[in-house]
């Protein structure tokens, strides 16, 4: 019997419909929304009349609504749902609608039309927002090839459907790499120093596959606490060294694809007349340039450094103290085992020992209540929502007169056919025009370790800093007001769309946010101050390592998009290797490989490529952002006003820059994120 229901992608409203959604229905709805899209674009092209603002500019932000919306829903599911015959239907149609964004700004009507618009006298008295919009359109036409001729914007659309089928082959191989190890370990005494809660999790996880025992993978609420608590040092090497080389063996191995991902890149960035891929994915963001980046980067390592030497030189003096002046060098696998003894001796605090006061669900509703009273908005559960899978939450963001600003559905707990991390999706942005308010949309997935032995989710420190991370960027879209789709929310330059969520992280170092939440899951105590002060106390240990460990990260970024010649015969993986070992304190084996598993680079076209320093960029802005709170009060319903409505509100409506002076008042300084980080040199 033939199924005659319509295909739910053709008819996305506000509530998604994630349980009606089959493999079956993606190529024939994108295909047709393509159809839709290019017909609609051609309409703008040939249109005879004089070119306006709203029958050019506006008529061409609706064009791709739908089709993108579709293709964000089927992404999405890939990503947290994905089977083999959604990953199939999914692949099939990656390369078309790739091919068909890479041809917009090669349009010579679409271009001639724009470029008419601009100097009409109606593009002379465009409000700032509309201005900026037709300007960073003009200007990303021109980035992405308006101005090639024929020959090269023919190779540069074959670039970009290359570039997605090789990045999204990237990204599966990761997944299924990831999900292919496991480690089984049938006797129990070889778990010594592992904790009760990562044990019950490791027996919990060999159960759920029909197995005894306990079973580890590289999921992080699996792989962190091997690293850091489990005594047995064979068992910590096996499963450091499969998750330092996923996807590089079988039919995962993604080592050719980096090479190539990196070729396919300088080529394009070539093509469009840059020198690297760094000054073309960086010309319209804060940094601007390749270089600006990498200076960046230099100055906070040649800041760092002295005290990245002195942590790592104590910590092979502190093994030394325990095993024997004849102790080797510290090998990867034994750097946060040993760490955590260090920080154990030296502070008397054992993060295990804040899992019990951080169960998932108060510390949902001790996020909600921070947000409450720094912005005035109300969260609650919506119930009876399609959902993808059983584990997910639907809320929505009530704004103070009770008005819906935002819904958004939380997937939180790791699955073998979901990626790794923790990421925001908008899904729906909500126009604001003459007084009337549409809502919007999104979701924040994550990977915290899951309930077990009757117990509910308890999450690490970390895990709590993560929610608060993804929340704060939800919280850019939720509290964004555009009256123009692409300016609103985190459509931003990447070395600001990081200010949001990680300024939210501060929330989770203070006694007034943690009272709100912390509470033992069976007694109902909040965290004890003494555990309170050694936490804060240990809150700077090996920061200067953590420092160095991004700024490897993005240094690595950087040099492979500017310095690295993919066609020059050289290794990528030793390359990066040789980067990495210079802001790693332990020796790197030759087998080591992490950038094969580099999601944030080499999962998509763009992403974070050359783009990697925005973490730190961000995190400059953030400190220097969060010290206001810290001198006019952590609650400060003013301070928490003019956050939402100079940074959060405003979207990409101005110039980021423009937007950080207008909330503190100056430039931003690095010396807040230093202080924080307890890297300031001591005076005299």
């Amino acid at each position: 019997m033939i199924d005659q229901a319509p295909n739910p992608l053709l008819h996305l409203g506000f509530d998604l419909p994630f349980d009606r959604i089959r493999p079956e229905h993606v190529q024939p709805a994108v295909r047709e929304l393509l159809a839709e899209a290019e017909a609609a674009i051609a309409a703008i092209a040939t249109r005879g009349a004089a070119p306006t603002y709203e029958s050019t500019l506006e008529a061409l932000e609706k064009t791709t609504e739908r089709l993108e919306l579709a293709m964000t829903v089927v992404g999405h599911l890939e990503s947290v749902a994905s089977t083999p015959a959604l990953r199939e239907a999914y692949n099939a149609v990656l390369p078309e609608v790739s091919a068909f964004y890479a041809r917009i700004p090669l349009n010579d009507g679409l271009w001639n039309a724009l470029r008419s618009l601009a100097e009409t006298d109606e593009a002379g008295a465009l409000d700032p927002a509309r201005k900026r919009f037709l300007d960073k359109t003009l200007a990303d036409f021109r980035r992405h090839g308006a101005e090639l001729d024929p020959a090269g914007k023919a190779r540069l659309e074959a670039l970009s459907r290359e570039l997605a089928e090789v990045t999204s082959r990237f990204s599966q191989n990761v997944v299924d790499a990831s999900g292919a190890f496991e480690l089984m370990v049938d006797d129990r005494a070889r778990l010594a120093g592992l904790p009760d809660s990562a044990v019950a999790a490791a027996e919990e996880a060999a159960r759920a596959k029909g197995a005894k025992g306990f079973r580890f993978t590289l999921h992080a609420p699996s792989y962190v606490p091997a690293m850091t608590y489990l005594e047995d040092g064979e068992l910590r090497e096996r499963i450091w060294r499969a998750f330092d080389s996923r996807a590089t063996s079988g039919d995962f191995d993604n080592r050719p694809l980096v090479g190539k991902i990196l070729e396919l890149r300088r080529e394009k960035a070539r093509l469009l007349g840059y020198q690297d891929f760094a000054d073309l994915v960086l010309e319209d963001r804060m940094a601007q340039s390749g270089a600006n980046a990498r200076a960046f980067v230099r100055d906070l390592r040649e800041r760092t450094e002295p005290f990245y030497v002195n942590e790592n030189d104590a910590l092979l003096g502190f093994r030394r103290e325990e095993d024997g002046q004849g102790a080797k060098a510290i090998q990867p696998w034994e750097l946060a085992y040993w760490a955590e003894k260090q920080r154990r001796a030296r502070y008397d605090f054992d993060e295990e020992e804040l899992r019990p006061y951080f169960p998932l669900p108060s510390v949902i509703e001790g996020l909600f209540a921070v947000v409450n009273r720094l912005y005035g908005i109300r969260v609650e559960e919506r119930r009876d929502v399609p959902v993808w899978h059983p584990d997910v939450r639907s809320y929505s963001i009530l704004d103070a007169d009770g008005s819906l600003l935002c819904a958004f559905y939380a997937d939180l707990h790791p699955r073998d056919e979901k990626r790794g991390g923790a990421w925001m999706n908008g899904l729906v942005t909500g126009l604001h025009r003459a007084g009337a308010k549409a809502p919007h949309l999104g979701l924040i997935c994550a990977n915290f370790t899951p309930p077990s032995a009757g117990k509910p989710a308890l999450l690490t420190h970390r895990e709590v800093e993560t929610l608060f991370h993804e929340f704060g960027h939800l919280l850019h879209h939720a509290l964004s007001r555009p009256e123009i789709r692409s300016l609103g929310g985190t459509n931003v330059a990447w070395d600001f769309v990081e200010l949001p969520s990680q300024i939210m992280e501060n929330w989770c170092w203070e006694r007034d946010a943690l009272d709100l939440f912390a509470r033992h899951h069976e007694t109902g105590a909040r965290i004890p101050e003494a555990l309170f002060e050694k936490m804060i106390r240990a809150r700077t240990y090996r920061a200067a390592n953590a420092m160095m460990r991004q700024l490897g990260f993005a240094e690595v970024d950087l040099a492979m998009h500017t310095d690295f010649e993919p066609k020059a015969g050289r290794d990528v993986m030793a390359f990066a290797r040789g980067i990495l070992q210079a802001h790693t304190p332990a020796p790197l084996p030759e087998s080591s490989a992490m950038i094969a598993s580099f999601g944030h680079l080499f999962a998509s076209g763009v992403g974070y490529a050359a783009g990697y320093y925005s973490y730190k960029w961000a995190e400059v802005l953030d400190a220097d952002a969060f010290s206001r709170f810290r001198e006019e009060g952590l609650f400060n319903p003013d301070v928490g006003r003019a956050f939402r409505e100079e940074i959060l509100a405003r979207g990409d409506s101005a110039e980021p820059a423009m937007l950080f002076r207008s909330f503190r008042g100056r430039e931003p300084s690095l010396d807040a994120l230093l202080a924080r980080s307890g890297l300031l040199p001591v005076a005299g």
